[in-house]
């Protein structure tokens, strides 16, 4: 029996399961003792805090939650940062159940983001990730994402930016067809 993969908004009596798998997914990449990294995880474990001003994915394993993915389109996840750029959507907090990694869950989760960025009228797919996230690399590369470059956004923190052409996905796809 092959296992079915659903993809969907969160719905808020999901909140706190999605939030446990998505801090799960993080854990991993915590620096040991890091009181920063404590407290990001419990950021991250917040889906009521942003589900109100961006839109949440989940994705729904036989019907358990496998992963989530944070898309900010009108709005930020911290309500103090400008929002996107008009043609601009903005991945945040990809995660995917530790235990069901490498079934292609991140990948579909991505793409329905992709789709819902198409829907609202964005040009660019943009995301970062850590250089110690070197699946999420693999995965972003092998999607077409271009990386922007490295930037520290906290002591001991650096981010790498990638950016996907609207478009570029679109033809990814018919290439694939």
């Amino acid at each position: 029996m092959t296992a079915e993969l659903e993809i969907r908004p969160v719905r808020p009596d999901e909140y706190a399961a999605a939030g446990a798998v998505t801090m799960d997914a993080y854990r991993e990449f915590a620096p040991q003792r890091s009181p920063e990294w404590a407290e990001y995880l419990v950021r991250i474990g917040d889906i009521a805090g942003r589900a109100g001003h961006t839109l949440v994915l989940i994705a729904l394993l036989d019907g358990s939650i496998a992963g989530t993915a944070t898309l900010e389109l009108d709005h930020r996840v911290e309500a103090d940062r400008d929002p996107p750029a008009r043609d601009e959507a903005h991945l945040r907090m990809l995660g995917v159940d530790p235990g069901l990694r490498r079934r292609g869950i991140a990948r579909r989760l991505v793409d329905a983001c992709i789709d819902e960025a198409r829907q609202h009228g964005r040009m660019r797919f943009t995301l970062e990730t850590t250089e110690r996230m070197v699946a999420a690399q693999a995965l972003y590369r092998a999607m077409g994402f271009r990386w922007l470059g490295s930037r520290e956004v906290a002591p001991g923190l650096i981010f790498e930016d990638f950016e996907l052409p609207i478009a570029a996905a679109d033809a990814a796809v018919a290439g694939s067809a």
